[in-house]
């Protein structure tokens, strides 16, 4: 039995639409890509060149201060539940035999959005679920017609295993494309106002050289020496291939859609550590709490939607109630705040980000497990088997002076005691 949150009360959640009635919405899920990837951002300077996402850019909403979780599972619960990871259970990727796994009964976004008469669907990657329960894991969570990767990536992007109506089909076709494919097909067949879970592998590795025809890189060799020497340009590759078909996808809709149709774009998590070349030093990217492994890019343009750039505090899991919001549905929970308002240029409601990596597995993949959590610009970063790290995001992007190291100050040290207590405070509302 599904199970429900109590209703928000005004001061955990704003309700506020864009001016339009019953949009549709796509939103569109990045794999592993990070600020430092997107030339919408100002760190780093090896991003990957792409024409449609810039300019969604231009046209949109810039969201400066966008959070996800450090690995892919638990960003996908989070936006499928509005749950962080410490309610869900989903702190690490999901094993193949559904360690980790999302529980079926959740209350999903898709559930919310039943009764609304939205068309709803998930195309790409699911990576929520094991298959110890069988295929039919997002038709259960209210997924009616599922097609895409159900684990963590493919082994070959030009030769993979889907699923479809519930069972493992062979794929023959660039991922990247054959999901592009699917998309445009399903968004034609609809007739009522729809929301599209748009899910890509890219640009996860095995890194490789796309089809010619969707990116630049054509001088790369096309061997698997070359991409292990320099696996940068072909991700780069991946990521302009990505920005080719989002161009084609939004391209393929009418001007009368496009006019009524809401896109949001999101990196699932950081960057890849094998490209990063030293950009954030020790600390890495993917797989890590600090800001470099879950600090990622969120574009939303469409009707009504305010041009710039916000630096309003958002979460994934705030996409559950936002995405509800717009289609007019009834969702709540304490982890997501529906930021409608900061759509049409107001501020938004959440004050703190908070994110967790955890896992209840004997044997634990790579990455660094614990909590972080901000509050202006302080970050906490708590690892479970390290000391606790304080960082001044004003003064220190990258996160590579730890006020914490000598012992701190004494206003160091008070803020680390509130930024605990809050964090405490949260999780005890689990119980």
């Amino acid at each position: 039995m599904k199970y429900h949150f109590p209703i928000l009360t005004a001061s955990l959640a704003v309700v506020c639409n864009v001016a339009m009635a019953e949009p549709n919405v796509l939103l569109i899920i990045a794999d592993d890509m990070g600020l430092d990837a997107s030339q919408c951002y100002d760190i780093g300077n090896q991003q990957a060149p792409m024409p449609n996402l810039e300019a969604m850019c231009a046209s949109g909403l810039v969201f400066d201060n966008a959070y996800a979780q450090p690995t892919c599972s638990p960003t996908r619960a989070t936006i499928m539940s509005g749950q962080y990871g410490f309610r869900t259970g989903v702190g690490a990727p999901v094993a193949p035999d559904g360690s980790d796994d999302l529980d079926p009964d959740t209350f999903t976004l898709f559930d919310a959005l039943a009764p609304t008469g939205y068309a709803a669907n998930v195309i790409g990657k699911w990576h929520i679920t094991g298959r110890q329960m069988g295929f039919d894991l997002p038709e259960q969570m209210g997924v009616p017609d599922y097609f895409g990767l159900f684990y963590g990536g493919v082994q070959d992007y030009f030769n993979w295993t889907a699923v479809e109506g519930g069972q493992e089909v062979q794929i023959e076709g660039y991922a990247t494309t054959v999901l592009t494919d699917r998309a445009i097909g399903w968004i034609e067949e609809q007739d009522a106002p729809w929301f599209l879970w748009l899910a890509y592998n890219a640009p996860h590795s095995p890194f490789h050289l796309p089809p010619n025809e969707l990116h630049s890189f054509d001088d790369l060799p096309d061997d698997e020496a070359s991409v292990d020497a320099n696996p940068l340009p072909y991700y780069q590759a991946m990521l302009e291939a990505l920005d080719t078909e989002i161009g084609r996808l939004l391209n393929s809709l009418s001007a009368e859609d496009r006019a009524k149709t809401v896109v949001m774009f999101i990196g699932d998590n950081g960057t890849p550590n094998q490209v990063l070349n030293g950009l954030y030093g020790d600390h890495q990217a993917k797989a890590t709490l600090y800001d470099s492994g879950t600090h990622v890019p969120m574009i939303v343009s469409g009707p009504g939607i305010e041009a710039g750039r916000t630096d309003a505090f958002i979460n994934a899991s705030d996409l559950t109630a936002t995405i509800a919001g717009l289609a007019g549905a009834e969702f709540s929970s304490p982890d997501s705040f529906d930021f409608g308002s900061v759509l049409l240029g107001g501020d938004g409601s959440r004050d703190y980000i908070y994110t967790d990596h955890f896992t209840n597995r004997e044997t634990r993949g790579g990455g660094i497990y614990g909590w972080a959590l901000r509050e202006g610009n302080y970050r906490l970063v708590v690892p479970r088997d390290a000391p606790a790290e304080l960082f001044d995001l004003s003064l220190d992007p990258l996160e590579q002076v730890n006020l914490l190291a000598d012992g701190g100050t004494d206003e160091v040290l008070q803020i680390e005691v509130n930024l605990r207590a809050r964090r405490d405070a949260l999780v005890a509302t689990a119980n």
